[in-house]
């Protein structure tokens, strides 16, 4: 680590801190260096850049290593979804209302990260790994989300984006020149924290290299889902684990003290991204003039059943025929078929309990530290579900 003397110079003021009474708030530059970014538009809030600069961190190393655009969609310094450009099939493209749309490679991976939890995304801030084109602006224009920060922008791309939220919709585009010191400081009721900053390589080459269960064998996307997940876990407050198939993140379970608390949180997350994908879900017949934002929560309603009387009417009313609440044993029946999930953790697990609770969501594949007291339990539990697990021996913690 540099002893040198670090100073910071204000570059501009923000609205306020995280919250409206934490006044005054401001950015500041190391002297010497620019900021990472520049802005394009709208009025940078506090949060705004913790989930600007954590997510294009995420998505331009997920683009590095897999050679893939990358998006990511966060909110409060998590992701609450991420994923790299990968084919999309039809049931996919209707749950995630794009079926009568042509995308681009950056648009796939867009929609992709933005529809995995569309709760979470909600209001969220956006990141791509590379210039954005008209096709990826136009669905960014119909979701609801704060901002977004990219290496570059198409002229028609940067105007569409401008007339969103009134022409306040932060734009920020990242200098992919920038390189930052290795030693990071914060600052915690007044005491001074200093650390390497994490520039671990994460690669399939630094994960997967001791596999330790019975069976060995990954496939080639079972391998970039757990890159995918271990990059995206780089960048979650931490406790974390998070799920992934198909080139995106299922479920993110973040800033959990009990780690088999986040595994079961991602979990859920996956479910019900799985069961968005059934039959029932995705036919339910809605009145005409119902938005797609209330057809997503009517949906996920239909999944979780457990409506009080008031909510059961407002939700029925919602459609132009007579319908009910996703049955427990057909959500069952349906979870039965998710299989070839891969999983992450950014710390080793204690107890067989994750490896119990992973298998009810389709897991197949992982990847942990190890370094357990447990870990052979660990691992005969994995091999009692026929899994794949590798020990990457590092660590994922980010706070």
């Amino acid at each position: 680590m540099t002893s040198k003397k670090r100073i910071y110079l204000k570059q501009f003021e923000l609205k306020y801190g995280c919250n409206p009474h934490q006044k005054p708030a401001a950015i500041h530059s190391l002297e010497g260096r620019k900021l990472p970014f520049s802005v394009l538009n709208g009025q940078p809030g506090y949060i705004n850049l913790l989930d600007a600069l954590n997510a294009w961190q995420l998505v331009q190393e997920l683009d590095e290593v897999l050679g893939l655009p990358a998006a990511a969609s966060f909110k409060h310094a998590s992701p609450a979804g991420a994923a790299v450009s990968v084919p999309m099939n039809d049931i996919l493209k209707e749950v995630y209302d794009c079926k009568d749309l042509e995308l681009s490679q950056l648009g796939t991976a867009y929609i992709r990260a933005r529809g995995a939890d569309p709760l979470s995304s909600f209001g969220d801030f956006i990141s791509l790994s590379r210039k954005v084109d008209v096709n990826t602006a136009e669905l960014i224009r119909k979701m609801v989300s704060d901002g977004i920060i990219a290496p570059g922008f198409d002229d028609d791309a940067l105007k569409l984006l401008k007339e969103k939220k009134g022409g306040k919709y932060l734009i920020l585009q990242a200098d992919t020149e920038f390189r930052s010191p290795e030693t990071e400081f914060r600052e915690v009721y007044g005491v001074g924290f200093s650390q390497l900053r994490n520039t671990v390589k994460i690669n399939e080459k630094s994960l997967l290299t001791e596999v330790v269960t019975k069976k060995k064998q990954l496939s080639a996307a079972a391998r970039r889902d757990l890159v995918l997940a271990s990059i995206t876990l780089k960048y979650t407050q931490s406790n974390s684990v998070a799920y992934a198939l198909d080139g995106q993140m299922i479920g993110i379970g973040a800033g959990q003290q009990s780690r088999v608390d986040c595994t079961k949180l991602a979990g859920s997350k996956a479910e019900t991204w799985f069961l968005r994908q059934h039959p029932k879900v995705r036919n339910l017949p809605f009145h005409e003039q119902v938005s797609n934002v209330e057809r997503t929560n009517a949906r996920i309603l239909c999944i979780d059943g457990g409506m009080t009387a008031p909510e059961l009417r407002a939700w029925k009313s919602q459609f132009s025929a007579p319908v009910e609440a996703l049955p427990q044993e057909e959500k069952a029946a349906w979870l039965a078929k998710l299989k070839g999930v891969s999983l992450s953790s950014d710390a080793f697990f204690p107890f067989r309990d994750n490896i119990d609770q992973a298998s009810k969501r389709g897991v197949n594949f992982i990847v942990q530290p190890g370094g357990s007291n447990r870990d052979e339990e660990v691992i005969s539990a994995s091999d009692e579900y026929e899994m794949v697990m590798a020990f990457s021996g590092i660590r994922l913690f980010h706070h």
